[in-house]
């Protein structure tokens, strides 16, 4: 089961989607329902929330909550997932997991990797299931493309390059006080976007090497630039180059990374011109020794993906991947979390498709973590953003840098 804290037209759009019989992508097991809807503003707008988007779809009443100290104290919720702004998951985080409620948790998953270490310890402490919710990983595109790179049908893979950026003008698209930009708010092209490109990277360079060698390819940000937002200084464009020591699928050379990220300029522009050909362009290119996967955007839900031998007399695969049931699959942001409750194992929990199955069977089986992002991995990526920022010069108020907890939180999304 799942209870909405947002009240907002992304949780409307996330409600619609996890609302559609799961039957419809071929899964039999689960069922999803929305228990409760909590709004940090008035529990009237959770009231008028679950009339209009919960109740038309579910004959199983929806509680409406005023305030998440509320939500976390009811004691038939299973599992939060938490959709706000990344400068409140870590104090979102811990009033769950203070509560003994399971965690899944939006991504980027913290503003710091001391913040996520802090978590997952805690986590750990109180043997609670708390996994960063990067849906992106569990698409079955991306299992495909991971399983291509294990099976050595690139060869050892040398280069990737990935981008996340939408074409937007920060002065005209965004107010000062918009998560975008506000630096209260943990803002910037990184933490929002950046954690994308950062995904391809890691999905295909590292989380795809043996466990041993993992261990002897923590990677290092050989450099990072960042271009300021004028108004506000959040990033508005970054650039990383990362170095991993050891190439997979087998360990025998280098790796190098580019992850790019920005507002102003598009990944991929040939988007806007549908009906002109076959005229887009991949915003990820995973390059190996017999040839190359290309990845078609936007790369938080991409549906394509070529790939092309080095071989010319060898034919050229190109795949393309459709969401069930007519789910929306769109980014998913939010004001404020999800909860989520169980109804027994043999109806697992649902979110957003894919990550929503994982989760289910990560706690079905008692597990602490998903084997598909690791404790180890996501505080990995954290502490590269930190390298990253670091170099780059971004530093966010201390409120949203802390550890300690509670902190009161006064930015509110708009």
């Amino acid at each position: 089961m799942r209870s909405s804290l947002a009240t907002g037209w992304i949780a409307q759009t996330f409600v619609k989607d996890i609302l559609i019989d799961p039957a419809t992508r071929g899964v039999t097991d689960i069922r999803h329902v929305v228990t409760a809807v909590a709004s940090s503003s008035s529990v009237s707008s959770a009231e008028k929330f679950v009339a209009n988007f919960v109740s038309p779809s579910q004959s199983t009443k929806s509680a409406a909550y005023g305030s998440y100290e509320e939500l976390v104290k009811d004691s038939s919720v299973d599992i939060i997932y938490i959709g706000s702004p990344h400068s409140h998951h870590y104090q979102n985080a811990m009033l769950c997991l203070s509560h003994n409620k399971p965690v899944l948790c939006e991504k980027a998953l913290t503003v710091n990797a001391a913040q996520a270490k802090n978590l997952y310890k805690t986590a750990k402490e109180k043997n609670l299931f708390f996994m960063e919710a990067v849906w992106t990983r569990y698409f079955p595109l991306s299992k495909a493309i991971r399983k291509h790179i294990s099976d050595n049908d690139l060869g050892e893979v040398i280069r990737v390059t990935s981008d996340l950026s939408i074409g937007a003008i920060p002065e005209n698209d965004f107010d000062l006080g918009h998560r975008m930009v506000n630096l209260d708010l943990a803002g910037g092209a990184l933490l929002d976007l950046g954690i994308y490109s950062l995904t391809w990277v890691f999905q295909t360079i590292y989380h795809t090497l043996s466990a041993e060698l993992q261990q002897q390819s923590r990677p290092r940000v050989v450099g990072a630039t960042m271009t300021p937002e004028p108004r506000t200084g959040a990033d508005e464009s970054t650039l990383m180059l990362l170095e991993f020591p050891k190439s997979t699928p087998t360990g025998k050379t280098k790796t190098h990374a580019v992850a790019t990220t920005a507002f102003r300029v598009s990944d991929d522009p040939a988007r806007n011109h549908e009906g002109k050909g076959d005229i887009e362009t991949p915003a990820v290119r995973i390059q190996g020794e017999k040839g190359e996967i290309q990845v078609y955007g936007p790369i938080y839900r991409p549906t394509r993906y070529r790939l092309v031998p080095k071989d010319k007399g060898s034919d050229i695969l190109d795949k393309r991947f459709e969401f069930e049931g007519g789910a929306h699959g769109m980014m998913v942001r939010t004001t404020a979390p999800f909860l989520i409750r169980i109804l027994s194992p043999s109806q697992p929990l649902m979110f957003m498709q894919y990550e929503a199955d994982e989760a289910a069977h990560c706690l079905v089986a008692g597990k602490l973590e998903s084997e598909g992002l690791p404790w180890a991995e996501s505080t990995l990526i954290m502490e590269i953003m930190d390298e990253v920022r670091k170099q780059g010069g971004l530093v966010y108020p201390d409120a949203i840098e802390s550890t300690d907890y509670p902190v009161k939180l006064t930015a509110k999304a708009s």
